[in-house]
């Protein structure tokens, strides 16, 4: 399993370094956490007098490399989330993150249906995988999906008409479904979809277009200014990827870090931070970017027939004994 896991790094990093990307390291102690919405590790720096973060994502100083000038970057690192552990999630976890400039989030699709099928033939000897009682091809196109039309199509109800929270649970309630109440409305519409939608995304797809509210980093679509350029990839009822068109209008991201420190005012303790040096950097011009985050651990998972993360990590963290 673990000769496995190696051999998928080390192809990933083989695509990766073919296509003109450069592998760079940037920091793990962050004075400022941001590049996903979680809850952080919080440290502290005694020379410095300082509280310091463990990042929860590489992606804000990757873009500030795009800034530099560098046309390509990836890192293959840990990240680290103060959250719930269950078979999919473990709060230190290995992510690959890259970005290019002059793409968008289609060439980041591309970069996923090419790389992955590479990594499982070079896994498993073959673009077809065995994932417990499911035969999963990697061989094939995925399937490209609006997140609106697969929650329409499960569900029924439109997230474009029910476009306000109590709107969308009355529609919720209308429909029966039983769904956990959200305070917000983007919190819901994940919910709903992470309820009736992706436990049914077996065969690889891009669930795409999402919400402005649940992308604060994402492009907007220009003719639908309430949904972004955004898809995550999904195998087996699993996210495993997510990424973007990002967002490089200086003026807009102020304002969706304003937006996200409103949430956080209203009890939202996953909302995005202010990060003032990152508006800064794109002050300067970031080119039309693409990036792309690709879960390490859910990957081996699936090519290795594993139904828990822990089986998958060297060194899992357990709870101690009383």
């Amino acid at each position: 399993m673990f000769r496995a896991r190696a051999l998928t790094i080390s192809t990933m990093r083989r695509v990766l370094d073919g296509r003109g990307y450069l592998e760079v390291e940037t920091p793990v102690l962050q004075p400022i956490y941001g590049g996903a919405a979680a809850r952080p590790f919080t440290t502290f720096h005694n020379a410095l007098d300082q509280n310091l973060y463990l990042r929860i994502a590489t992606e804000l100083y990757l873009k500030r490399l795009i800034v530099g000038g560098f046309p390509g970057v990836y890192e293959i690192g840990k990240d680290f989330r103060n959250e719930g552990v269950d078979r999919s999630h473990n709060p230190e976890f290995t992510m690959m993150e890259c970005y290019l400039a002059y793409a968008d989030y289609r060439a980041m699709m591309d970069l996923v249906e090419q790389m992955l099928g590479e990594i499982a033939v070079a896994v498993t000897g073959s673009a077809q995988i065995r994932y417990q009682e499911h035969t999963i091809d990697f061989g094939q196109p995925w399937q490209r999906l609006p997140m609106d039309e697969a929650i329409a199509e499960r569900t029924g109800i439109d997230i474009g008409v029910a476009a306000d929270l109590p709107t969308l649970q009355a529609a919720i309630a209308d429909a029966g479904l039983n769904v956990e109440r959200k305070l917000t409305w983007g919190k819901q519409v994940d919910e709903l979809f992470s309820e009736f939608v992706q436990p049914l995304l077996i065969q690889p797809t891009f669930i795409t277009d999402y919400p402005l509210e649940l992308s604060p980093l994402a492009k907007r679509i220009p003719e639908r200014r309430n949904f972004t350029e955004r898809f995550e990839a999904f195998v087996a009822g699993m996210e495993i990827g997510n990424a973007f068109s990002e967002l490089n209008d200086p003026f807009d991201q102020e304002q969706r870090f304003r937006d996200q420190r409103t949430a956080a005012a209203a009890g939202d303790d996953e909302a995005h931070q202010m990060d003032e040096d990152y508006i800064n950097a794109l002050m300067y011009g970031m080119p039309p970017t693409g990036g792309l985050g690709i879960g390490i651990d859910r990957l081996i998972m699936l090519l290795t027939d594993q139904t828990s993360i822990r089986e998958v990590i060297l060194f899992p963290h357990k709870r101690q004994r009383e």
